[in-house]
């Protein structure tokens, strides 16, 4: 079974619910390890003291911050424990905001917000009160020597908790948002409505996975199987020389997508096997 990431309580005006956190998601991939080429012994990263001028074993590593150019001070785990805040154990709610008002770009890592037995009545309540007021909770949590500003939302019959980016890790690209005073007929703005129109459905999260790693997957069975695997086509794309040409093409090609019979588009589909994630 899973181990939690974070044991404590949600707290909101005397309200208190004993909750354990659990990963909602993790990146899944195919992991390719380094070797030494000559005997195919996979290499290691060793912990190598250029003044010692020895490996050590990571028993012997400590922390420490550097405040003057090869200076450290060094922090003992203990010491770390003591300076940990309130919301080591208490995620106190400070507000409830609008679903509407938060961007996903400032979500970061996912959790899953599982009651204890004796607190299953109280999240219930705090469940059903913002799915009722669409509302999200903003709160504090301290976990991995960190304190996280966090989402608390309503999610699939449960709670879902989101680590929050906060204003200065928000990056900026060289141009980005910058618009030229660039005209667009009418008929374009149109043809291309009627485009994402023709694109547009119900979002199933298993329709999508990554391609590249089940082919990943079938190079690795093909190499143990002593056989070769045949390059992929790229794909070819004609420079976009007339714009309004191109979305009738488009849409040309999506209206014949679309007269697929539904019972075709279903097979394909069920053909399509989730990928598994790790636990």
């Amino acid at each position: 079974m899973a181990s939690s990431a974070w044991k404590g309580f949600i707290t909101f005006g005397l309200i208190s619910i004993p909750v354990k956190l659990y990963a909602a998601a993790r990146t899944y991939r195919v992991e390719l390890h380094q070797l030494h080429k000559t005997c195919k012994t996979r290499l290691r990263q060793p912990l190598f003291c250029p003044t010692c001028n020895r490996i050590v074993d990571r028993s012997e590593v400590v922390k420490g911050y550097e405040y003057a150019e090869g200076k450290y001070v060094l922090i003992d785990p203990e010491d770390i424990k003591k300076i940990a805040p309130h919301s080591a154990r208490a995620m106190e709610i400070l507000a409830f905001v609008k679903e509407s008002e938060i961007d996903p770009l400032f979500f970061d890592s996912s959790y899953f917000v599982v009651p204890e037995d004796e607190g299953r009545k109280a999240y219930q309540l705090l469940l059903k009160t913002l799915e009722k007021a669409k509302r999200v909770a903003i709160a504090k949590v301290y976990m991995h020597q960190r304190e996280y500003t966090v989402f608390i939302r309503p999610y699939d019959h449960g709670l879902a908790l989101h680590t929050m980016y906060f204003a200065n890790e928000i990056r900026e690209a060289p141009g980005y948002g910058q618009t030229e005073e660039i005209k667009l007929k009418l008929q374009e703005v149109k043809l291309a409505e009627q485009l994402v129109e023709n694109l547009s459905e119900p979002f199933r999260l298993s329709k999508y996975h990554d391609e590249f790693q089940d082919r990943l997957k079938a190079l690795v069975q093909a190499k143990l199987k002593g056989k070769e695997v045949a390059a992929a086509s790229e794909p070819h794309r004609a420079p976009v020389i007339d714009m309004m040409a191109a979305l009738k093409k488009s849409l040309a090609a999506s209206n014949a997508s679309h007269k697929q019979p539904v019972h075709a588009q279903r097979h394909a589909e069920s053909r399509r096997k989730p990928v598994r994630r790790a636990s």
